[in-house]
Parts: structure tokens; C-alpha cells; sequence
């Protein structure tokens, strides 16, 4: 009687602690962008919403000061366009710009332009460098911002001396304009400027911080006076909130390019892509520094190794690459045995006389072999191995 044995067979699953080795990098990956979402919905669950908007009731809305001038004939509209903002702009109006640092230098340009001769005025909260260069040329905003909240005016505007000290100190501002009046200065330096305009009657009001508009600031100090008197001075108040989405450069009767129809935060988040790739780059990284030499595990011969570069080259048609293998080695086989330093075997200035002087044969035959084109076919490939290794014995004999 026979037995057959039962084959063994060897699982190839990967075993518990490879699945971990591999999936770890993707694991703490996941972990990481968790706990970035995590931190964004904390920092932005304490951020002010509501903001300078003349409808929030929020301490840090506008809606009193949108009511006291209600009850003082003057109309309140909020707009979120930059075209609505452009057409509503008139000697009957005061446009005030909540944020202008959300606008881009593109909108900055059309703004300024739609209000330096409406013969209105235009109020600017808390513009910074960004900004104010272009919304109010000549006015240029300090890096340093004032270290004191409430300031006297210390100035000749009939507004800021009825109102008295007020919560102005924040972004300070120089200006080259002979005309311009600064008032409520931190350090000789304004946090209050009004610009007369070139034409026209309108003015530009600079305003250094947005606490006088504030909800919960409005009763303090003079802010109320002073924000009554400097957004109550025409029938008209336009507030204009800057919107992320508004991308309108121009008026909609006008053609758009491919970079208006993008939104004005895109250079930020392709630069956080571009840093996301590097970072990802980094992490699949498999080596840091110089490559380190490891011992084959198992030896394998040196006609193995040729015999499978020879069916690489043959499988693509290299038959240049090929040909330039053999040549470079038959160079650097007979340079020494001709006297030439192995640096410079592969200059034919160097190699060919010398080789000549070992030879009879033509200088041009030996320029031809060692240096020449490439073969046509792979006839003229092994014609030129043959023609490689009676050249290296012919040179051996000698």
C-alpha cells in the first residue's frame, strides 16, 4: 500500500503586524487631519460672528449704531458686491468699507476709482497695508499698532472734538497729503485721518479700529458721537461688507478673465496644497542621507547579470546603448595595456595614437570601431562585438 503525502501549503497573507507596518503611515495621516479639523471647528466656534454687520445684534454688530441713525433720517443699506457698492456711490451717500483687507488689489483699484470724484464720502474700518495704499493714496499704515484703546483727538476736526475721547487706538497712519487732519494720535502718529478729495467734496475717512461701531462699545467714551458724525453726515449710509465670493473686479457689463472668476483666497489655499505635497513627499521618503551598502543575500554570477541586461536592451531595440556598453568597456580594458591613464580612455586623442603605435592598422578603422555610430541592425551589432574582441586580443598579442 501507498501513501501520497499531503502537500503543505504556505500562507502568503500578510500577517497582522505587516498590515500595521503598512497602513500606519495612513492611519496617523488620518489622525492628523482629524485632530487639524478639530482645532479649525475650535478656533473658529470663538470667532465674532456677525462682525461690523449693521443687522447683528452681537456685541461685536453694528445694528445700534445702523438704529441711532435711523432715528436721525438716515437710511442704512447693506451691500455684499463690489458693483453694488461702485453704483451706489454719490455725493448724497457715505460708503463705509467694513473690511477692506478682504478686497483684492484688483477691487481696491475699481473702489477708488468709482469714489475719488462722487463727491461722497468714504469710510475706511481699520484698513491695513494691504489696502489703504490703494483705497487712500498717499496714506501709508505703521506695522505697529497703538498701544493704547482710548485716545483723546488732539485735533481741529469739528467731529472728533465734539465727541471727545474715543476708542480709536489700533492701526496708526502717515500720509503725504498737505490737507489731510489727523486726529486721535498714538505715539504723534494718527488713528484718524480724513483725506479731503482732489474734486469734487467728498472725503476719505481712515479709520484706525472698528470699536466705535461695536455693539457693546457704542456707550463708552465719545464712540457713539463720533460714529454718528461720521456716518450720519449724508442722508445715505451705503455699508458695504466685503464678501470672499465677490470676485467682480469690474462691472458685470464687463468681460471677465480666468483669474476674476477665481476666488480671492486662492493663492492661499494653493500654496497649503503646495505645502501639503511636501509634507507628503517627505513622509513617503524612504531614504534620508547616503545610501548604505547592503550584502546581496544570495551571489549571483557575472554571465547572469549580462545575459539579463542583453535581453533588456534587446527587448527595447537599444541597440545604441548596447553599443556604447561594449565600446566603454573595450576602452577602459585597453587603455592600460596601451599605457593611456584610465581618465582619459575614453578621449580618442589620448587612446587612438597610442593604440596605433601598438598596431599596423588604420587610424581611421580604430575611430570607426571604438567611437563610431551606432549599428543599423542587429547583424551590425554582432558584427561589431566580433570586431571589439579581435581588436582587444590583436592588442593583448602585441
Amino acid at each position: 500500500m501507498t501513501t501520497e503525502a499531503t502537500p503543505t501549503t504556505t500562507s502568503t497573507a500578510p500577517a497582522g503586524r505587516q498590515v500595521w507596518t503598512r497602513a500606519r503611515g495612513i492611519v496617523l495621516a488620518v489622525v492628523l487631519l482629524l485632530a487639524a479639523a478639530v482645532a479649525m471647528a475650535a478656533v473658529r466656534s470663538t470667532t465674532r460672528h456677525g462682525e461690523l454687520d449693521p443687522r447683528s445684534a452681537d456685541p461685536y454688530g453694528s445694528r445700534a449704531v445702523a438704529r441711532l441713525l435711523a432715528e436721525r433720517g438716515v437710511s442704512t443699506r447693506v451691500v455684499t458686491s463690489l458693483g453694488a457698492a461702485r453704483a451706489a456711490t454719490g455725493p448724497d451717500t457715505t460708503l463705509l468699507v467694513a473690511v477692506p483687507d478682504r478686497l483684492t488689489h484688483r477691487q481696491q483699484t475699481a473702489l477708488h476709482a468709482a469714489t475719488a470724484a462722487s463727491g461722497g464720502r468714504t469710510v475706511l474700518v481699520a484698513a491695513g497695508s494691504w489696502s489703504v495704499e490703494r483705497l487712500a493714496p498717499g496714506v501709508a499704515a505703521d506695522p505697529a499698532t497703538s498701544g493704547e484703546d482710548t485716545l483723546p483727538p488732539d485735533c481741529a476736526l469739528s467731529e472728533a472734538r465734539r465727541a471727545g475721547t474715543a476708542d480709536t487706538g489700533g492701526l496708526r497712519y502717515t500720509t503725504t497729503h498737505l490737507d489731510a487732519v489727523s486726529c486721535y494720535p498714538s505715539e504723534r502718529l494718527a488713528t484718524l485721518l480724513r483725506i479731503p478729495a482732489a474734486s469734487g467734496g467728498g472725503d476719505t475717512v481712515v479709520l484706525g479700529a472698528p470699536d466705535i461701531l461695536y455693539n457693546d462699545r457704542l456707550d463708552e467714551q465719545g464712540n457713539a458721537s463720533l460714529a454718528l458724525q461720521l456716518l450720519g453726515s449724508r442722508p445715505h449710509l451705503v455699508w458695504y461688507l466685503p464678501s470672499l465670493s465677490d470676485t467682480a473686479p469690474t462691472g458685470s457689463d464687463e468681460r471677465k478673465n480666468f483669474l476674476d472668476l477665481l476666488p480671492s483666497g486662492w493663492l492661499w489655499a494653493t500654496l497649503q496644497l503646495f505645502i501639503a505635497a511636501a509634507l507628503a513627499a517627505f513622509w513617503r521618503a524612504r531614504r534620508f542621507g547616503p545610501l548604505v551598502p547592503e550584502k546581496l543575500p544570495v551571489a549571483i554570477r557575472a554571465s547572469e547579470t549580462a545575459e539579463g541586461r542583453a535581453r533588456l536592451y534587446g527587448k527595447a531595440n537599444a541597440r545604441d546603448r548596447a553599443a556604447a556598453a561594449l565600446r566603454a568597456a573595450t576602452r577602459t580594458r585597453l587603455a592600460p595595456l596601451v599605457g593611456v591613464p584610465a581618465a582619459q580612455a575614453h578621449t580618442p586623442e589620448a587612446l587612438l595614437p597610442a593604440l596605433s603605435a601598438h598596431l599596423s592598422g588604420d587610424g581611421q578603422t580604430l575611430h570607426a570601431l571604438l567611437f563610431g555610430p551606432p549599428p543599423g541592425d542587429d547583424a551590425a551589432l554582432i558584427a561589431l562585438t566580433d570586431q571589439l574582441d579581435a581588436l582587444e586580443r590583436e592588442v593583448r598579442r602585441s
